[in-house]
């Protein structure tokens, strides 16, 4: 696990209207590791995240990734450096097959969207590693199902797959277990803990056990600030952390 750090955030602010949606936030994700971020509703994760992958500017403070000053970069320039947001902007095909979805996502990388629209021998060298990525994410055996009859849970592991297509050296995952079934959360747990084995992951979660099974370090926002940061063990006997995410009385 790398102790260099790949991303940090320095007294990251955003204001709506005169409202502080992130407040001063200072933020240092180790490289090879999953931090996770909590708090309860209008915390400030989701503009936290936005901020971070560019879709949002801040009002002040700064952001560096791999070294480099991003805080102005736009958010379509970042997969090539290596960050990748999934699940928002993974595009799923519904009426493509497993296969073809996860193709497509190739082609991208090799700088030839259109391929699409060719023939099927036109794309046929990038199976091998389309059927890799599926094999990866527990879809071997859906390839040439369409996109659009796999069950919920699959069709998140399908958008991972299109993710890891783009090579990505950081990724992050917003609530990547939302609406999923108990055996869901097991198998996308399961495939979240492999792929973080060669890649640094960032991601807002609200299933404790999923945080506490998965993260590394878990940084706690409440009201726009960090509220407290640290291993699992340690931020949920957090007095604060019990009053502000859970209710007192209550572990995180």
């Amino acid at each position: 696990m790398g102790e260099n750090i790949i991303l940090e955030t320095v007294d990251l602010r955003k204001e709506f209207r005169g409202t502080v949606a992130v407040d001063g936030v200072s933020l240092s994700v180790r490289e090879g590791t999953v931090h996770a971020l909590i708090g309860p509703n209008g915390a400030g994760k989701t503009t936290l995240f936005n901020l971070i992958t560019k879709f949002l500017q801040p009002t002040a403070g700064s952001i560096r990734y791999k070294g480099e000053d991003i805080t102005h970069a736009r958010a379509a320039d970042l997969p090539q450096q290596g960050m990748v947001r999934s699940f928002q902007i993974s595009a799923i095909f519904p009426h493509l097959t497993v296969l073809e979805n996860v193709r497509v996502a190739l082609q991208r990388v090799c700088g030839a969207s259109f391929y699409i629209w060719k023939s099927d021998a036109s794309t046929r060298h990038l199976n091998e590693r389309a059927q890799e990525l599926l094999e990866a994410v527990g879809l071997k055996d859906f390839i040439h199902r369409q996109a659009v009859e796999l069950p919920y849970g699959r069709k998140r592991a399908l958008e991972i797959a299109t993710t890891l297509a783009l090579e990505p050296e950081m990724l992050l995952l917003d609530e990547p277990m939302a609406g999923m079934t108990s055996k869901d959360i097991i198998r996308i747990s399961e495939l979240i803990r492999r792929i973080a084995e060669h890649r640094t992951i960032v991601m807002i979660e609200h299933k404790m056990k999923v945080v506490a099974d998965l993260s590394d370090t878990i940084t706690v926002l409440s009201r726009g600030r960090i509220l407290a940061e640290g291993p699992y063990e340690g931020v949920s006997q957090n007095p604060d952390v019990i009053e502000a995410y859970m209710g007192t009385g209550h572990a995180a």
